[in-house]
Formats: structure tokens, sequence, C-alpha cells
């Protein structure tokens, strides 16, 4: 592939609900570009994006792919990415790099969750966008719905560059609302003009309407002609639209149909016609030799710089580090300083990923996206810059985890191997996370929802050939007591030789405060149990508490006070009166009126306005306080509670299905409560059974 100037370059990310053609319409802008003979199919699993075996069997895209295309002398880097709320990670690393969007809608479903998330998502990184309608082939598209609700959501941004002409129930063409021309597919692939069709200029009249607003609102001058009634030439209509797009005032309605590889070719022309190459975009960092800020601005006579924005981690193509040049030429054999890892690396050959096809590049410039192999101390969000100008760009974003499922090795001796496999997809995506529970032996996987974490055991068991059950997680319990007990314990034991002798008389007491362990006292009098003892007898009740006798949680909040026992002069040892304190304790504990602490949660969930009061019923039903609830813009509710964190498992999917999607949450601990006495019953027996078991 040939070398791009920071002009020539325009970087797209593809954004909208799963299964509305993001994928398919890449393949078909492929196609008519001349880089594959044929189009691919997500139902045949060939196409460029969807390469991964997961992708091919679940036939959606759980990664975001770089598609490089070029039209006429232009290089337009495309990064097509998942529709599926699971891999939202995938997503935001994308649009972190992008400086432009397509919102892809499915004209036969219309305006759907995932598409006012990716409006959102723009909105969010000021991104300029257009919106691309495909499915025009099928009878139930309907055009003007899908730019009636998004006029509706979006007000007068939205601008519809062009509308299809059917005939006997054919997708046949189009007309081009800027020229007011109809053109009509032939068989050589080109369009032949034609009269705009009765039926069609009524709607032609209204769209154009809307266009014409747009672009009076670029000046006074246009505004006053506007209201004058004069007419704007061809030329000043796309002047003013490319500015107002640009700073993304007017959002420009295209559309096609995949399937036969119509409207891309329009498509593709407006992308290098009206959205910006990376030239005209901000990139700021700090230089960390002097604090001061770094205007990289895609600008190729400043000092070497680029974002790591995504990493590739696979067993058959190898390690990649996909970048976004930030400032400078980045060659081959460059020498580099990662400040993030603080490493300097010849960073070997440049390439340009097309999906996981590889293409050797000699230099990448400006604003332009490539990959570097094999760099083992590379990482996504890293910068990398020269050492005589060390510069950091701000990491993106990524959402946090809330969905957990513990997880185990099915085959003994596993767990190496799966670590290093885990370490890899972690790698890969920011949104996964491993946590090692030790004091509930578990070992947990976190992630955004329980389809992202299938997909994870999936890919250990076809790349990397181990395999793990994903299961519910223990949650993290502690036991305490609510009264006092007075208990003795004498321990004897007398086996030849010297015996074991020790005795002790405790009492158990809620110590008043959860946040420690234990508390321990000695009030013995007259050397019943000498001094030297006493250390024993508190590690005893140290060691007791890391598992209590009730259902074998920690245990919190316990004071304990030695006051009289006795001793032997010869058999008695630190190891027998440590054995006597362990055991007066889970005799005391019992006799203290042992109870279940459970952890709870302060949760926050984000809502349309709607769905308030199902969301409320179903937080009640489980065990769920509802504490207010604050308007949000966009119709929305955030709705405050706490919530029993044993309540939350599986919660992402229930909200989801309760939501349509929409639904979003997040929750932090808050404090430990008394479990109610039914889960407290629920819980010591499942522990017994599982005690029994082993």
């Amino acid at each position: 592939m040939n070398v791009f100037t920071t002009d020539k370059i325009r970087n797209v990310v593809i954004l909208g609900h799963g299964g509305c053609g993001k994928t398919s319409l890449v393949e078909a802008m492929a196609y008519l570009a001349g880089d594959i003979s044929r189009m691919g199919k997500v139902q045949d699993g060939n196409t460029i994006s969807d390469y991964d075996k997961e992708e091919n069997k679940r036939l959606f895209s759980i990664q975001t792919s770089v598609v490089p295309i070029v039209w006429n002398d232009t290089k337009i880097n495309f990064l097509d990415t998942p529709g599926y709320f699971d891999f939202v990670g995938e997503v935001e690393e994308a649009v972190s790099v992008a400086d432009a969007a397509i919102i892809v809608v499915s004209g036969k479903n219309g305006i759907e969750v995932g598409t006012k998330k990716a409006w959102d998502l723009c909105e969010k990184y000021h991104l300029p966008r257009m919106v691309f309608v495909t499915q025009m082939d099928d009878d139930n598209a309907s055009f003007r719905e899908v730019v009636t609700s998004l006029q509706e959501l979006y007000g007068k941004r939205i601008a519809p560059f062009h509308m299809p002409i059917r005939e006997n129930e054919q997708f046949v063409g189009y007309v081009n609302i800027i020229q007011q021309k109809a053109k009509r597919w032939n068989e050589k692939g080109t369009v032949d003009k034609f009269d705009v069709p009765e039926y069609s200029v009524e709607n032609l009249n209204l769209f154009r309407e809307a266009l014409l607003e747009a672009v009076a609102e670029t000046s006074e001058e246009f505004m006053d002609r506007y209201f004058n009634g004069d007419e704007f030439s061809e030329d000043e209509i796309r002047q003013a639209l490319r500015v107002n797009v640009l700073d993304g005032s007017t959002v420009p309605v295209l559309m096609g149909s995949n399937l036969l590889a119509r409207g891309m070719y329009t498509l593709m022309v407006d992308v290098v016609k009206y959205l910006p190459s990376p030239a005209e975009r901000e990139c700021v960092g700090v230089n960390v030799k002097t604090n001061e800020r770094f205007e990289g601005n895609y600008d190729f006579s400043k000092s070497k710089s680029a974002y790591v924005f995504k990493t590739i981690v696979d067993p058959f193509i190898g390690k990649y580090s996909l970048i976004k040049v930030c400032s400078g030429t980045i060659k081959t054999d460059d020498l580099l300083y990662n400040k993030d890892q603080d490493e300097e690396m010849k960073i070997g050959k440049l390439y340009v990923l097309k999906g996981n096809k590889p293409t050797e590049v000699p230099e990448l410039h400006a604003g332009d996206i490539g990959a570097l192999a094999k760099l083992n101390k590379v990482y996504t969000t890293d910068t990398l810059s020269t050492k005589n100008v060390p510069v950091v760009y701000g990491k993106t974003e990524i959402s946090t985890p809330y969905t957990v499922m513990s997880y185990k090795a099915m085959n003994k001796g596993d767990d190496d191997k799966i670590a290093q496999a885990l370490a890899k997809l972690l790698a890969e995506d920011l949104t996964l996370k491993t946590v090692n529970d030790a004091k509930n032996h578990q070992t947990l996987l976190k992630g955004v929802g329980e389809q992202q974490l299938e997909v994870v055991a999936s890919k250990l068991k076809e790349r990397y050939k181990v395999e793990i059950s994903l299961g519910k997680p223990k949650v993290s319990f502690k036991e305490t007591i609510k009264k006092k007990a007075d208990v003795e314990y004498k321990y004897k034991k007398q086996s030849g030789g010297h015996g074991q002798y020790g005795h002790v008389k405790m009492t158990f007491e809620p110590l008043g405060n959860t946040e420690e362990a234990y508390e321990f006292d000695q009030i013995v009098v007259g050397g019943a149990v000498p001094k030297n003892y006493f250390p024993a007898v508190e590690k005893g009740i140290a060691e007791s508490t890391l598992a209590g006798p009730l259902a074998g949680y920690p245990v919190v909040g316990v004071k304990a006070v030695l006051y009289d026992g006795s001793y032997h002069p010869v058999d008695s040892s630190e190891m027998a009166f440590k054995t006597a304190a362990t055991q007066a304790f889970k005799k005391g504990f019992m006799d203290a009126t042992p109870i279940l602490l459970e952890p709870i949660m302060s949760l926050n969930v984000l809502v349309d306005d709607k769905y308030t009061g199902d969301i409320m019923g179903d937080l009640n039903k489980k065990r769920g306080r509802v504490l207010g609830m604050n308007p949000v813009n966009g119709g929305k509710q955030e709705i405050l509670a706490e919530i029993p964190e044993a309540e939350l498992y599986g919660y992402s999917t229930t909200l989801r299905s309760m939501t349509g999607g929409s639904g979003e949450f997040s929750y932090e601990f808050v404090r430990y409560e008394q479990a109610p006495s039914d889960v407290q019953e629920k819980e010591v027996e499942l522990r017994t059974k599982e005690a029994s078991a082993e």
C-alpha cells in the first residue's frame, strides 16, 4: 500500500446497533473500490472485518477491525466496530482515534438503542458524523421514517442528501437532493440521469427545505438570502454543508443497499468531500520533560509521537500494537520511547492491517493508522515518542466491568496455562479483569456482560486449548456474633512421654466494630495461665477468625477475653494453649448467636423515563431499597438504590432485557448488614454441603 500524507487520510469509525449492517457496508465499499473481487457475507464467515473464529461462529462482530480503503487518491481507514453492548470497550478504543463517524441504521428496523448510543459517543468525542441507512432493497425499509425519527430526536441537524427511488418493488435509484436530480443504476454499475419521479417530488421538497435551512444558518448573509427566497448555487450549498458537517451542526443522511453494493459510491465520495482529515482535528498531549502542552495536531513537521489504541494478540498472526500517528512521520526501525513503561525500543517493521492481513509499509504520516509487531513492552493506551521530546497523550476512557463470574479449570494442571492465556486476552480487551479472591477460594472474571465472558471461555478453548467452567461467584459474607458467651475448654492429650495440656476460660462478645476482626484481652489473676502462653491463645483466636464456625467466612467484630484457666508444669505448651483457644472460640462463637453479614452495594441505574416503574419494582423483588431518582438529560432517570451484592448476579442481562438494551448500571461497596434469616440458613446449608463433599 502507498504512503499517504495527512490531508489524504480519513479515519472513520463505523457505529450502530448490532445487526444493522456495519460489516456488510465495509465489505460493499471494499468491493466497489476494487479491493476484493467478490463480497463476503457475515453468514458465510468470509468478510474482511469478521475474521475471528468466534465472530464466524456467532455471526456478529466481537472486535474492532481496521479496513483501509483507497478511494481515488484518498485513504479511508474504516474502523468497523461491534454493535453488541458487551463489546463496548472495542467501540471506545476505535472512537478515541477516529476523526469522524458513520452511524449505520437499518432501514427496516429504524432507530434502535445502539443508534442512540452511537450518537451519544459521537457527542462525547465531538465527532463529525454521517448517517447511512442500509437495507433499502428490502420492501419493509422506509427511508422517510428513519429521517423523521432522526429529526424528532436530533432536530434540524439532520439533513438527508439522497432519497431512494423504488420501481416494481425494486430499489433502482436515488434522488440527489442537493442537485435535485434523479439517478438510476445501470448494468455497468454506473448511473443514468432521469427526471425526478412525480411521487418523489413531495419528499424532495421536504428534504431540500431541511437542507437549505441548515445552509442558511451558516452565515447572516445566507440567512437573509434564504428569507428573501434567493436560490443557492450547488457550490454554495456544498461549501456551507462542509463547514456545518465539520462542526457537527449538520448531519448528512445517505442510504443504500449493502447486498446490491448500491449507495457506497456516493458515500465514499461524500466521506472524502465532507468529513475532516486528521489535519483538521486537534491532538494535544503533555511533554513530560518540560511539563508543557504538546500540540501534536497531526502535524508532520513536529516531533514523532503515536498513540497505541488497540492490541491484537493472536496465536497465529502474533502480537500487533495498533497505533495512530499523532505527529511527525514514523518510519521503519525508528527508535521510540515509551514513557508509560519507561522503555526505549527499536520498532522494527511498520504495517497496515486490513482485517487480520498485514501489509508492510516504509512509513506512516501524521494522522495515519498502522501497526507495530512483537513489541512485548507496549500496551494499549501507551504513548510512543522520542526520548528528546517525551510525550504522553490522555488515555482512552474504557467502560468499567460490573458483570462478575467465577471460573475454574476443567482439567487439573491447566491453571498456569489458563493464567497465561487470560493475560493475552486481557491485553486485547481492557474491559476484562481477573481477580484472585483468596478469602473465598475463588478466581473471578469481570466483564461488561455475560456474553462477553462466554466468548472468553470459548476463545480459551479454541485458541489456547484450555477449558474453564463459568459459575456464580461466592458472595463475600462475613460472620459475627450478637450476644455474649462464657466458655471453658480443656485440651488434654497423653500418648507416652510428654503429653499436651491447655485449659482456658474465656468470654466472647460483640466488639461493636466490624471493621476489626477481633480484639483480644486477658484478665487472668494469680498466674492461673502463665503470661508466656497469652500470645499462643491470641494466635488461636486470630487463626479462628479467618474462617468462622458458622459457614466458613471471615469473622469480624468479636471481643475475646481470657479470664482464667490452668496449666501443667510439664505437659503445657504453646501449641496446647493455641488449640484450646481455637476450640473455645468455636464453641463460644456458636453460643453467642452467630449471624452472617452480607455486603451491601450502592447501585446507580440509568434508564429511560418509561422504564423507571419496572426497574424499581424489580429492585424491590431483589431486596433493594430505592433511595431516590434524579432526572437526566435526554429523557432519562438516574435511580439510586442500595442492594445486597448477592442479588446483583446476572443483573446486566436482566436490565438489558427490561430496557431493550438501553439501561446502564454501576455499583460500589458501601457497608455490611445482617443477612435475613432465610438467606443465612440457605448459605449455611450450602457451605455445609460443600464441606462434606470435599
